[in-house]
């Protein structure tokens, strides 16, 4: 079946992780991605990741992750063949992602009104730290910066310890997943405007869209949110040790913290507002805490699961990768080959279904500047002004 982007073409000039990861989306549902890199500065992802051997070759983890379904090209935009090259390909494209420092681009000759002069359908979304203008619009920063910048670190670890970044870059990954939604919103739009658009994301802004329910709160009463660590405002929704591990239990509404209790043998202690379990939380804490340590996690997880209660053992990575869940879903897709790895590569694909059509893994993650040459000839460039352009480093 026809997937939802097939037919779309953008040209990815991105680096790390969030723009990389947005213009993935779209490569996972059938659009045709054209990654740019500079030939002496490649994306920095490529270098970085949990294998040693593949950072040092150019196809780190971290690159891998989000570099199937992409053709590679490298292109110096700093020379002025390398600018009219770009400019050709953004003529054949619907959209482009860049995420440089604000005015970057501009500074080049590149900017958004020069490129939908050539191209009246562009979609060129730009991805920064804080967005375009501003008092700190010409700022940079990552994942980890942004998650201090933002409260995100003040608000995670214990009262004890803290502040703690999340254990993984949610910000860049959420940054690109909106980023992608962008992107098909304004695709979309085009549909019925027939007109390109100018996109603005901020990773700051998607770091607090995050945190909505907090800043909502905070702006409402005046209270700024504490670290709490595993604990939750209703103690029935909180971690706790049992006879060999952690429980996650998740009780949250009315419904399933009266059935939990029921299910324990204390329906006494089942409150009908959130009012009288903020008021009891106390006592509701030290008696699940006395009671789930009777059982195995595992066994409570099962027991309380098959009673429509929600609750988890507390896993590693490792363990929920192994979860027979995922099978049945076809989140993770395995590269039996890969251009300059040595043996297999497992990466994520779209996580939803569709009825037809959806979302596929259908070629590996390439080597630093393996289609170059193809996608110049795309554009009409023949084999020796090629070789030109390799010679005076412009590709």
């Amino acid at each position: 079946m026809t997937q939802p982007f097939e037919g779309i073409r953008i040209i990815d000039a991105t680096h790390v992780l969030a723009g990389p990861f947005a213009a993935y989306q779209l490569a996972l549902l059938g659009a045709d991605v054209i990654k740019v890199e500079d030939p002496g500065d490649p994306d920095q992802s490529r270098v970085s990741g949990g294998d040693r051997a593949l950072s040092r070759n150019g196809m780190g983890t971290y690159f891998l992750t989000q570099g199937s379904n992409k053709r590679s090209v490298t292109l110096n935009l700093k020379t002025e063949a390398g600018r009219a090259i770009f400019k050709k390909l953004v003529a054949t494209a619907d959209i482009l992602v860049e995420n440089y420092r604000p005015g970057a681009f501009e500074a080049l000759g590149l900017g958004y009104d020069e490129l939908s002069a050539i191209n009246p359908k562009l979609i060129y979304c730009s991805i920064s730290a804080f967005g375009h203008g501003g008092p700190r619009g010409e700022e940079t920063a990552y994942d980890f910066v942004i998650q201090a910048t933002t409260g995100l670190m003040a608000m995670t670890g214990t009262r004890d310890v803290h502040p703690i970044k999340f254990g993984a870059p949610a910000v860049d990954y959420a940054t690109g997943t909106m980023g992608a939604f962008a992107l098909a919103t304004a695709l979309f739009q085009r549909e019925r405007t027939r007109r390109g658009q100018r996109i603005d994301l901020a990773m700051n802004d998607v770091a607090l869209t995050l945190a909505s329910s907090h800043v909502t709160s905070y702006l409402r009463t005046g209270s700024a949110p504490k670290p709490a660590g595993n604990e939750h405002p209703h103690a029935t929704n909180c971690v706790f040790e049992t006879k060999d591990g952690l429980l996650a239990l998740g009780a949250s509404n009315i419904r399933q913290q009266r059935r939990l209790w029921t299910l324990l043998g204390h329906p006494e202690m089942a409150k009908d507002d959130n009012d009288q379990r903020h008021d009891d939380r106390a006592r509701e804490m030290a008696l699940l805490a006395e009671l789930l340590r009777a059982r195995t996690a595992d066994e409570w997880e099962r027991f309380l699961e098959d009673n429509h209660v929600p609750a988890a053992r507390v896993r590693t990575l490792p363990e929920a990768l192994k979860d027979p869940q995922l099978v049945t879903r076809g989140f993770l897709h395995k590269h039996e080959n890969v251009e300059g790895v040595d043996g297999g590569v497992t990466v994520p694909s779209t996580p939803f279904k569709l009825a037809h059509g959806g979302g596929r893994v259908t070629s590996p993650p390439r080597p630093f500047g393996a289609d170059t040459e193809e996608v110049l000839q795309e554009l009409g460039y023949e084999p020796e002004a090629i070789g030109k352009l390799r010679a005076a480093a412009v590709i």
